[in-house]
């Protein structure tokens, strides 16, 4: 494990996710406590796309790749999968910490006056939590993916932007409505109640599962 994660997280990678954290809880403006996640989950798929296009590219490289077809599929896969845990694990670290960030430098206000306040915020983060889980593994998985078919993480990087720019759009908000992959950033803040935009983390998560099973023959016949 430890020598997966020097490998995953090198300092660079840890360095420039916690300016990029900083930075964004610093610039980017939120009025109310409710907008913090609107505030984080684009950005943190960005960071997440970046962070983890290179999970498998590197072995090929740098002509590792070699050494590991002579491993059996299921502990190549094994690695690849560990690996793609341990950056995801770090992003949400780092996805909490620029929650808290922002409750620091930008001070929001709580949306809504009565009592269970303090109830109403630790809820909200934990959708928050929930909702960022799925965002940052889907678009991990997806430029590893991506990277992977084309041997160039580069274009996996590309790929995912292109993608986050058509959803995260007025366009992709009006077609895609509720099924939206960043359905909790189009969600209505204003009423707390509304649920729908699980929707949108249904389809990251069925996505998810999809990319996860085709990644093996991906590999296969990609990887090396």
């Amino acid at each position: 494990m430890k020598y997966e994660m020097k490998i995953v997280l090198p300092f660079y990678k840890i360095v420039y996710a916690a300016f990029f954290t900083v930075m964004l809880s610093i610039v980017r403006g939120v009025a109310y406590t409710n907008e913090i996640g609107i505030a984080l989950e684009p950005p943190m798929a960005i960071l997440a796309a970046s962070f983890c296009a290179d999970t498998y590219t590197q072995e090929i490289t740098s002509k590792r790749s070699e050494i590991q077809r002579l491993c059996p599929m299921k502990k190549r896969m094994h690695c690849i999968y560990r690996r793609i845990v341990i950056q995801g694990i770090f992003l949400l670290t780092v996805s909490v910490i620029g929650y808290g960030l922002f409750f620091l430098f930008q001070k929001p206000i709580t949306f809504g006056i009565g009592q269970g306040i303090e109830e109403n915020e630790i809820f909200q983060f934990f959708l928050y939590f929930a909702a960022m889980v799925v965002t940052l593994g889907f678009w991990g998985l997806l430029s590893n993916l991506l990277s992977c078919i084309f041997r160039n993480m580069w274009v996996g990087i590309g790929g995912c932007l292109m993608l986050l720019l058509v959803t995260i759009s007025v366009l992709g908000d009006r077609y895609l409505g509720k099924w939206n992959l960043f359905s909790y950033t189009f969600r209505d803040v204003e009423n707390s109640g509304d649920y729908s935009w699980i929707c949108g983390k249904i389809v990251c998560i069925c996505i998810g599962v999809i990319m996860a099973a085709m990644l093996p023959k991906i590999i296969d016949k990609r990887g090396s």
